[in-house]
């Protein structure tokens, strides 16, 4: 019963950890990987021309006609 004895003292607060800034090697290491990630897949993404599905749309089949005739 703590309301005899008065209220316990609150636990010590420990400092938080300092905030990685922009100029830490390990900062910049990891923005060029997600950097370079990112570029690579963009690669990738820019030579498929389909989905895993195929092809979902109508095929044109249809033959052009000439001007005039």
């Amino acid at each position: 019963m703590s309301f005899f004895g008065g209220s316990p003292s609150p636990p010590a607060v420990t400092p938080a950890p300092p905030i990685p800034t922009d100029d830490t090697a390990e900062v910049q290491a990891a923005k060029q990987a997600e950097a370079d990630r990112i570029r690579k897949l963009k690669g990738r993404k820019s030579t498929i021309l389909t989905s895993g599905q195929g092809v979902t749309g109508e095929a044109e089949t249809g033959k052009k006609s000439l001007l005039g005739e």
